[in-house]
């Protein structure tokens, strides 16, 4: 067969186009980030060819010995990583991993506890226009108005007036640490199911930096890229006595068979994961974050809940006299993505909001350390205070540009 340039010069282009993109901007969306070499090599590989409906042992194709490695390496190294009494590492994706542990454990129109999406919640964890608000009976904890913490005390309140199945505990746009004991102590006392989702926290919970809820929890769903660095993809682990209603949960009840190739994508992340190394970078993943919290501090900027735990900010940009929108578009346009954010309380809509969030996985991979946040405070400062001066915006893209040629990304040249 012939390369992707002769067979398909358009999609080769635009692959292109995006990798000079990435390697010469600094990417601050805080759910992204970039996988290495052996990742890559992993995902691109001819495990794609093969369909293996089922789990290793139990298959529904023959021909499955090195796809059934490969997926045990990386139920082993996950078990290993956070340990977890059981894994299924089939998950394509974060909402269809939450889907199945709803399915395992609920009926529809039971009722469950979960954090509000506008004060800093996933879809999955109950909005209306979601399948999971749409199938359960989800009320919603939010954030203090003061603080921009989680009140335990409050969410305490409401599960014992409304005595959930299940209280979810996870997060989108939450940069402080979450109290796994108490959320448990909670759920036992109202008789509840108790359900983590770390997508976002993963790789710090991996990395030893933040306390993990596996020891507490019934049920724990993360993604595996964000700050864990691997592929796109999700999984669940949980305690044996679920095991095999997650597992039917995911096959066949979600969806049919697994990416293989992505499979062993994770397996080469986890690895990754359990080495030394990962731990200093999960740990300079936070200092960065928590030094451009500072930096932005000093611009006038407003940091809900003023400051971060983890490796994400959330700012609400009426303190720039500004808006989300108008700041994504100042940002992307000088060489510096993040994405627009509901802000809690806010009083505008989630298509035009209040707030930005920036997150540090990303810069941090590239080698970027304290020194760089400074910088790029300084720039988002530049451009925020002025978002319709396009003179601003030019050269700030080109410092942007000539500051990521000293940190390359893995697999861009």
């Amino acid at each position: 067969m012939a390369p992707l340039q002769d067979i398909d010069p358009d999609i080769y282009r635009i692959i292109e186009g995006e990798k000079l993109r990435q390697r010469d901007e600094i990417e601050l969306i805080a759910s992204e980030n970039y996988v290495s070499e052996g990742v890559l090599e992993a995902m691109g590989s001819i495990l794609t060819n093969k369909y293996s409906e089922g789990y290793p042992g139990k298959r529904y194709y023959a021909g499955q010995e090195f796809i059934d490695q490969a997926e045990n390496l990386a139920i082993e190294r996950a078990k290993e990583l956070f340990g977890a009494e059981h894994v299924n590492v089939q998950s394509l994706s974060g909402s269809p991993a939450n889907a199945a542990v709803y399915f395992a454990f609920l009926k529809p129109n039971d009722k469950v506890l979960g954090l509000s999406l506008a004060h800093g919640g996933h879809l999955t964890h109950g909005h209306p226009i979601n399948f999971s608000g749409q199938l359960f009976d989800f009320v919603q904890y939010e954030l203090e108005k003061e603080t921009g913490r989680i009140d335990m005390d409050k969410v305490r309140e409401i599960a014992l007036r409304e005595k959930p199945k299940m209280i979810v505990a996870g997060f989108s746009a939450y940069s402080r640490d979450m109290d796994w004991k108490r959320f448990k102590e909670i759920a036992d006392e109202v008789g509840a199911y108790t359900f983590a989702d770390i997508a976002h926290v993963a790789g710090l919970i991996a990395g030893g930096q933040i306390e993990s809820p596996v020891p507490y929890f019934d049920v724990v769903s993360t993604t595996t890229h964000k700050t864990l660095r691997g592929p796109r993809g999700a999984m669940i682990m949980c305690k044996k006595e679920y095991a095999k209603a997650i597992d039917r949960a995911v096959f066949p009840g979600m969806q049919g068979g697994p990416h293989d190739h992505i499979n062993a994508a994770k397996a080469v992340a986890f690895l990754e994961a359990l080495q030394p190394e990962f731990k200093v970078y999960s740990a300079q993943v936070i200092k960065n974050a928590q030094v451009l919290a500072e930096e932005l501090i000093k611009f006038g900027f407003d940091i809900v809940s003023n400051g971060t735990d983890n490796h994400l900010l959330l700012i609400d940009m009426t303190s720039k006299n500004s808006t989300g929108k108008i700041a994504e578009k100042a940002l992307e346009s000088a060489g510096i993505s993040c994405n627009k954010n509901m802000v809690p309380f806010d009083q505008r809509t989630p298509f035009d909001p209040s707030g930005i969030r920036i997150g540090t996985p990303a810069v941090t991979t590239r080698g970027m350390k304290e020194d760089e946040m400074r910088i790029i405070a300084k720039w988002m400062n530049d451009v925020c205070e002025n978002p319709e001066d396009k003179s601003i915006q030019d050269r700030v893209r080109e410092e942007v540009k000539t500051l990521c040629q000293n940190f390359p990304i893995p697999g861009i040249n």
